[in-house]
């Protein structure tokens, strides 16, 4: 037997609280069913599949990482009677040689904790009779078109039998309104995975700083960071790791990771790991010599004060915004002086002249997606931030080669991201065992190749 199967229901406890919550949600909404599939599984060529990874909405709520598997709640009108069903492949001793366990709809819904399980071949037949007399259809539409036209059909075939007095859902409501909501603010067992994902990845950032040195290729620095990853447990990368030198490290989404580094340029590292399905996201700039040059740390230094100002505006009923703001007027000063551009503060920002070198916003949400759920205004005004919310802290300044930018800053780029955890008192940097002030660098890379 896996060793999964040997869990009680007790250890997915988390999971069946926010079936619950959701449940309530829907209750207040007027009941109604909800259906949230998991991720179908992708061919990478030929027979070859991608790593299997389940979809986000789905996990959130159920824990159970097979592929072929749907979640169904059903809610009266009160509240008073619900139901969560699970629709999963069935046990099947011969697949499981090939492919590995599977818990089947018994054992999943003993393990998981569901009200009921199935086979998942009779999911068609029976959410046309689920969806019978429902007031409401809680469901993603236009996520997924091969889903939208299995929907439709369980919708027409209990249209098809109104003369019989059985009615189809009236109203479709998009389930991920509530879902994302929710999973703006972690609870304490997501806050759990999201700590050690960060340990995790901080240490493979020290394990990068400590490798690189001039001559070595960006693939082999990945290559580090990958090792350090799945050494300590994470399951995946939460993104496709960029490995940026000299040039390169302005280019925003950079994943070629294949140029030798050279001495005397910068090195940008953006790379986190994924652990039980939580992301980290860590951004560190440092010298492949380990030593900045006196223009390097001029711009290192004035991303690092922005980065600080934006953590400093992170605190309760703050809005989203307003770390984007600190850092903004912070990274704009120093461009004018370091005479990048030309003008009053006033000017740069209004005119938005900064985004020359500084083109992408501070923050976004984190968690079961590295850019993870959640909405950034509500109507007109930014989201307020509330104890349980975590969002990067990422400003960045980056500087192509031009004729009115002063050659000493020609390819350097640099960005400083770490991951903040909002508090009752403030925010937490759950990411800050990376190094990231000058010093620290230099010492780590200096005692790592013996003084």
């Amino acid at each position: 037997m896996d060793a999964s199967s040997s869990l009680t229901g007790k250890a997915f406890e988390a999971y069946r609280q926010r079936r619950l919550a959701l449940i309530e949600r829907m209750t207040r909404g007027g009941g109604g069913i909800a259906v949230i599939p998991t991720a179908p599984e992708q061919m990478r060529n030929r027979d070859a599949h991608y790593p299997y990874r389940a979809d986000s909405y789905f996990q959130y709520l159920t824990g159970f990482v097979e592929p072929e598997a749907v979640l169904v709640i059903v809610v009266d009108s009160s509240g008073a009677a619900a139901q969560s069903i699970l629709f999963c492949r069935e046990k099947n001793l011969e697949r499981e040689i090939w492919d590995g366990f599977r818990h089947g709809p018994e054992g999943a819904r003993e393990v998981f904790g569901f009200d009921a399980a199935h086979a998942i071949g009779e999911l068609d037949a029976k959410l046309s009779e689920l969806f019978a007399d429902q007031a409401a259809l809680w469901y993603s539409i236009g996520h997924d078109a091969g889903w939208d036209q299995r929907i439709a059909s369980a919708l027409n075939a209990v249209r098809a039998q109104s003369r019989t007095g059985k009615r189809a859902p009236a109203t479709i409501r998009d389930v991920r309104a509530e879902l994302d909501a929710m999973r703006l603010v972690k609870d304490a067992a997501e806050l759990a995975i999201m700590r050690r994902a960060a340990e995790i990845s901080t240490a493979a950032h020290i394990r990068a700083m400590r490798f690189v040195a001039p001559g070595r290729f960006e693939y082999e620095v990945e290559a580090e960071l990958l090792h350090e990853f799945r050494r300590q447990g994470c399951e995946f990368p939460a993104y496709t790791s960029i490995v940026a030198g000299g040039a390169n490290a302005c280019v925003l989404h950079y994943v070629g990771n294949d140029r030798v580094l050279r001495d005397g340029e910068l090195l940008l590292i953006d790379a986190g790991g994924e652990l039980t399905g939580y992301a980290s996201d860590i951004t560190r700039s440092f010298p492949v010599n380990g030593r900045f040059s006196g223009p390097q740390a001029d711009v290192y230094a004035l991303v690092l004060d922005a980065q600080a100002a934006a953590i400093e505006a992170v605190r309760p009923d703050a809005t989203f915004a307003e770390p984007h703001e600190a850092a903004l007027k912070v990274l704009a000063q120093g461009m004018l002086d370091l005479k990048l551009l030309q003008g009053s503060l006033d000017a740069v920002i209004e005119a938005e002249s900064y985004k020359r070198f500084y083109m992408h916003r501070t923050s976004h949400w984190l968690g079961k997606d590295v850019h993870d759920a959640g909405e950034y205004k509500q109507g007109e005004h930014w989201a307020p931030l509330v104890p349980g919310m975590v969002l990067t802290i990422e400003p960045g300044c980056y500087i192509r080669p031009a004729e009115d930018v002063p050659e000493a800053f020609w390819n350097i780029g640099v960005r400083i991201e770490d991951d903040a955890l909002v508090t009752t008192a403030g925010c937490e940097i759950i990411t800050l065992a990376a190094p990231k002030k000058i010093a620290d660098i230099e010492a780590l890379m200096r005692d790592a190749r013996g003084g």
